[in-house]
């Protein structure tokens, strides 16, 4: 296939490109020996097998046996993970925003890949300098945990927290996503198509990229008001919004949900949970103006408002029915929350039980 002809496909990110990007500027992470690295390694390898049995336990939710494999890596292993998740999704959103418009020529369009490239490598270099660990879809693959040593070695270091414990909740939290997709049969594919449809719906058409583009030094302030979620929102239309609303619904309940089980596993199991929970909320609070800036800018701290409204809801709807009347949430795509149900657990409740 030509660059010209990969262009028309949709194709057109040098994910070569991308991946060299996200190496380069997603740097190696703290300074550690190589005995180190290692003990690491093996201590999350480790971590991860003994946060099966509680994780299970805790939710009531059983994998199949030997269902999505974990994976320990690098920050450019996680960046190499997730180019392949990222490319099945954009893809058909890069169709629809080019149009059928070929470049002029071959090198027009080998630079224009490059550019868009490290664009993608950059963003990818970002996400996997903060990125702790992540149960990975794979909508072309296969699923599988991947937690990430360097970042976990650094969060741990600079919390000052006891290394054991930290890995074994930060791999709670993690084992209840993989949990989560593979005891409920049908959610990756529900949540896969979801966000394609999604993506898909929400990318410009060349004209309205192009409009969107004049628009956007003025419409900036709007990424930063209250209650934003980022850039990408604020050109989307009222029905637009809607649609994002309840797929973020869906989110965060499967991350409030892993972080209630993370934090109910317990003293006994993790002796110092609650001294973890606590530093590592006051890290999360404890972000520079620049990283605060860029999170802001790239809906992440929507994603951090996910973990405390699905928490939220988790632990009500659990007061109210008990876990087993919680888990009636994973029934099928109709039982899962509404945005307006996310924000009023009893109506959820009435809906679902009464």
């Amino acid at each position: 296939m030509t660059q010209q002809q990969d262009l028309v496909s949709g194709s057109f990110v040098d994910w070569e490109m991308a991946r060299a990007t996200a190496a380069r500027l997603g740097g190696a992470g703290p300074k550690v020996t190589a005995g180190q690295a290692n003990a690491a390694v093996a201590g999350l390898r480790e971590a991860a097998r003994a946060a099966a049995g509680p994780v299970a336990e805790t939710s009531r939710l059983h994998s199949p046996a030997g269902s999505a494999p974990v994976l320990v890596v690098d920050r450019a292993g996680w960046s190499e993970a997730n180019l392949g998740s990222m490319r099945a999704l954009m893809d058909p959103v890069t169709a629809k925003i080019t149009g059928g418009v070929q470049a002029p020529n071959a090198t027009v369009a080998s630079v224009g890949g490059k550019l868009a490239g490290a664009e993608v490598g950059a963003l990818l270099a970002f996400m996997a300098g903060k990125v702790l660990g992540q149960y990975d879809l794979a909508p072309e693959g296969t699923p599988r945990l991947l937690l990430v040593a360097p970042n976990i070695v650094q969060a741990e270091r600079e919390m000052d927290v006891i290394p054991a414990d930290f890995r074994l909740w930060v791999a709670m939290h993690e084992e209840t996503h993989r949990v989560q997709f593979t005891a409920v049969p049908w959610l990756r594919a529900h949540l896969i198509e979801s966000a394609r449809a999604l993506a898909l719906d929400l990318a410009p058409t060349p004209a309205e990229l192009t409009d969107r583009l004049q628009q956007l030094g003025a419409r900036l302030p709007e990424a930063f008001a209250p209650g934003s979620t980022g850039l990408a929102e604020i050109f989307l239309t009222p029905e637009q919004k809607a649609k994002v609303a309840e797929l973020t619904a869906v989110m965060s309940l499967l991350e409030g949900h892993a972080d209630v089980v993370m934090d109910d596993v317990g003293p006994a199991v993790i002796p110092s949970v609650e001294s973890i929970r606590a530093k590592f909320t006051q890290r999360r609070a404890g972000l520079g103006p620049i990283d605060r800036f860029l999170r802001r800018l790239l809906g992440l701290e929507a994603k951090m408002r996910q973990y405390h409204d699905g928490a939220v809801f988790v632990r009500a709807v659990t007061e109210r029915v008990g876990i087993d009347g919680f888990n009636a949430v994973w029934t099928s795509p109709q039982t899962l929350p509404s945005a307006a149900e996310m924000a009023d657990p009893a109506a959820w409740v009435a809906r679902v039980h009464d």
